[in-house]
């Protein structure tokens, strides 16, 4: 990549989108070019015609999407697919019609079956069903995975995919009904360690930055806890319960949003389309790179972390009455060790510098 092209981020305002942007500032980029949703609606064809046809982006990072977690995902069906298959189709066939010379397509590991080997390598792709809480989300992905592959296969484009794992990181999203479960979990302890110590001023900082069903640090204290009730963060005596929904048992991957930006940048200056061809085959297929760390925990286990890190001391409890998911979700990211890297940041640091960021 050239240091002076212009570098189009889709998505610069969420997690991955930040993340990248701010990785490409750190490395010498000077002409990044970003669009709000207010500003640019990827889903309109039109509209994104005309940007392109103006901005001539030499280089793009399709990080838009719309996101969430399991309750989302199950909920807004329709949405999750639409959406972005709409995103994709518009900025992977624009990026072909106006030259760019690389784009980078970012996914999810949801897209493997729900009975995946584990760990999960590229090759397991539609080999199997998939987990049906996100089945939709899912499918969009696939597509714009075959549409990058079958751009650069019929008209030489240099499209890569790449499929991150579980991602938290500085500008996560803590909304309690839409969150993935480390962010929400993170959130969930930090007011019911300020519910512990009845530190009303923290419960209403947090709410007035970002309200739940509408309640801000404005409402009363009655209405501040029914809210906080609904999500599972409850007062009894001198205890305060926080409910998680599942068994605790299933085991997720969990990746740092700046070491997912660094090898989605580090893909985009040294690798290119045909370096993610297996050789000496007629099909060319699973061509997308997994982006993780190759380690697991359980969500009993990461609550115990995230618990000891905030400092919250009340109880935990698992509601089994709730969807657990797939059981275990493991990326197999030696395609990318072997590409020449390796994420930096492990857990435990990652969980206390997210929680720092969150105060903060």
């Amino acid at each position: 990549m050239d240091k002076n092209g212009k570098v189009f981020v889709a998505g610069h305002r969420g997690l991955v989108g930040s993340a990248i942007v701010t990785n490409l500032q750190a490395k010498g980029y000077v002409n990044i070019v970003t669009r709000t949703h207010k500003e640019l609606d990827l889903t309109d064809a039109i509209a994104v015609h005309s940007f392109f046809e103006t901005a001539r982006p030499d280089y793009v990072v399709l990080a838009a999407a719309k996101v969430g977690g399991i309750v989302a995902n199950n909920t807004y069906r329709a949405d999750f697919i639409y959406e972005n298959l709409m995103i994709q189709n518009n900025v992977i066939h624009q990026s072909f019609v106006h030259g760019v010379k690389k784009l980078l397509f970012l996914g999810s590991t949801c897209i493997y079956p729900k009975a995946c080997p584990q760990p999960m390598p590229e090759s397991a792709l539609l080999t199997d069903v998939l987990e049906y809480t996100n089945e939709p989300y899912a499918i969009a992905k696939i597509a714009g995975i075959k549409m990058c592959e079958s751009y650069n296969l019929q008209y030489g484009t240099n499209f890569l995919s790449v499929m991150p794992t579980n991602l938290y990181g500085p500008n996560d999203n803590f909304d309690l009904e839409k969150s993935h479960v480390l962010p929400a979990l993170v959130r969930k302890m930090h007011l019911g360690k300020a519910l512990e110590k009845e530190d009303w001023s923290s419960i209403r900082k947090d709410l007035d930055q970002l309200p739940i069903k509408g309640i801000d640090g404005n409402a009363g204290e009655a209405d501040i806890l029914a809210v906080l009730r609904s999500f599972g963060i409850e007062k009894k005596g001198t205890t305060v319960y926080l409910e998680i929904w599942g068994s605790g048992k299933p085991l997720r991957e969990f990746l740092w949003s700046e070491d997912m930006a660094d090898a989605c940048v580090f893909l985009m200056e040294k690798r290119d389309f045909k370096d993610c061809c297996q050789d000496g085959h007629s099909e060319i297929r699973n061509t997308h790179i997994n982006i993780g760390t190759g380690k697991d925990i359980s969500i009993a286990n990461l609550a115990d972390q995230i618990k000891e890190i905030t400092g919250f001391t009340g109880h935990l409890y698992f509601n089994t009455d709730k969807p657990d998911g797939t059981m275990k979700k493991l990326t197999d990211p030696s395609k990318l060790h072997g590409l020449g890297w390796k994420h930096t940041v492990d857990l435990e640091e990652g969980i206390q510098k997210i929680y720092n960021w969150y105060r903060a």
